[in-house]
Formats: structure tokens, C-alpha cells, sequence
């Protein structure tokens, strides 16, 4: 597998745990499939950055792909490490609900495959949470600006699984721009959906007072 990591430093050993452990997943190496990604994460407004590309043997590494699960055990995921605003009553039912029903142990695996929540995704998970929009809302957000999805090292078992290849240059000049249009597309999009009340829709009000589960059909 080649992976792609941006960054504003060469990093040809990735150490494990290191990082911020507020990210979408915890501590982990997160990587994509995507240069062009990588070249966008890799710069900021006033630096400049490179692309590390790496070849993973995933031979023998499980892999939990949360493109396979409910989105909702996704979000909990991010409860667990992100930051959500969580100071209405509401919030605060929601996020033990979902973490009691939707959440799986996804601390076990080597690898983690799923969303990643930049600043838009991040603001389409906090509506959903505060009953702003409906599940299919969040649903359809999540496609939204072609942000695919990101890889993410999770064990020591995988780190030793990753071999640096090389790293180039990226310019912020010609990068920076290309992240902001993206993340400005995405929520233009959003903003642009229909986001109107629905009676017959899944809101996490509903979802808690009816008790669905991670199995009911309606959120699959």
C-alpha cells in the first residue's frame, strides 16, 4: 500500500504516539491514498511543507474500515477524541447515548480507515449532535467535498510495517489556496442543501427517544 503524509517537516520514521492526542482518532500516523491531499495538509498560510511518501506491508495488519459501519459509530469515535460543543442539554444526551450504543473498540486494531473530519466535517458532526440537522443530512454533508478518506496508523505492530520511500517539496503559494477552495466548496455545498425540518427524518431527539440501535435499518 503507498500512503501519503503531509507535513511542514521530512519525517522518515514516523514515531508511535507521537502527536496531538486530540485528533479525529487519538495518537496515530495519519496518512492518505491521495497526494494531491497530502500536498494541501502539508502546507499552512504562511509555510510551506513536503509530501513523505511511504509503501505499508498490510500483510498481516487488521484493519478496521469504518466505511463498512454505521456513521454513527464514526461520530462517536470523534466524540472520544475531538472536542464538541456540549453545553445545552440536549448535546450532553446525545453524546452519552451515542457513545453508549454506537461505540466499538477500535483501539484494538493496527490500522483505522474512515473519514476525515477537517473543519467542515467537524462543524457537520456538531449540528447533527446539537439536533440541527437530520441523520440523512449528515449522511448526504459527508460526501461533500471530495475530502476521501484517511489511513491511520494505530498500533506499534504497524509502524514497523512503514517504510519511508521519499519527500518533496510543496509550495504554500500554490497549495495553500487549493485547501481553502476545497474546505470553502464543502461548505458552500452544505449551506447549500436542503436543511429545511422533516418531519418523517431521523433527528437525534428521535434517535434517542426511540432507542435506536446500531442495528435498526433506518441507519444503515
Amino acid at each position: 500500500m503507498k500512503l501519503y503524509h503531509g507535513s511542514e517537516y521530512i519525517i522518515e520514521n514516523p514515531e508511535y504516539h507521537k502527536g496531538k492526542r486530540n485528533n479525529d482518532y487519538g495518537y496515530g500516523f495519519y496518512c492518505t491514498e491521495h497526494i494531491d491531499v497530502a500536498k494541501e495538509w502539508s502546507v499552512g498560510l504562511t509555510h510551506d511543507g513536503y509530501v513523505n511518501t511511504y509503501e505499508l506491508d498490510d500483510s498481516d495488519l487488521t484493519l478496521l474500515n469504518l466505511n463498512d459501519y454505521c456513521i454513527l459509530t464514526w461520530l462517536t469515535i470523534l466524540i472520544d477524541n475531538r472536542t464538541f460543543k456540549v453545553n445545552t442539554p440536549l448535546a450532553r444526551e446525545a453524546v452519552n447515548y451515542l457513545k453508549k450504543e454506537f461505540s466499538i473498540n477500535y483501539e484494538k486494531y493496527d490500522l483505522i480507515k474512515g473519514y476525515r473530519a477537517d473543519d467542515s466535517y467537524f462543524a457537520f458532526a456538531n449540528d447533527f449532535i446539537n439536533g440541527n440537522i437530520s441523520f440523512s443530512q449528515l449522511s448526504d454533508a459527508m460526501h461533500l467535498g471530495d475530502l476521501g478518506n484517511q489511513i491511520v496508523l494505530y498500533s506499534q505492530k504497524s509502524y514497523k510495517k512503514i517504510k519511508w520511500i521519499e519527500s518533496e517539496s510543496v509550495k504554500k503559494e500554490i497549495w495553500y489556496p487549493k485547501r481553502q477552495k476545497r474546505n470553502d466548496q464543502a461548505k458552500k455545498a452544505y449551506f447549500s442543501l436542503d436543511r429545511k425540518y422533516i418531519k418523517e427524518d431521523l433527528y437525534i431527539t428521535r434517535i434517542i427517544d426511540e432507542e435506536i440501535k446500531k442495528d435498526d435499518v433506518r441507519i444503515q
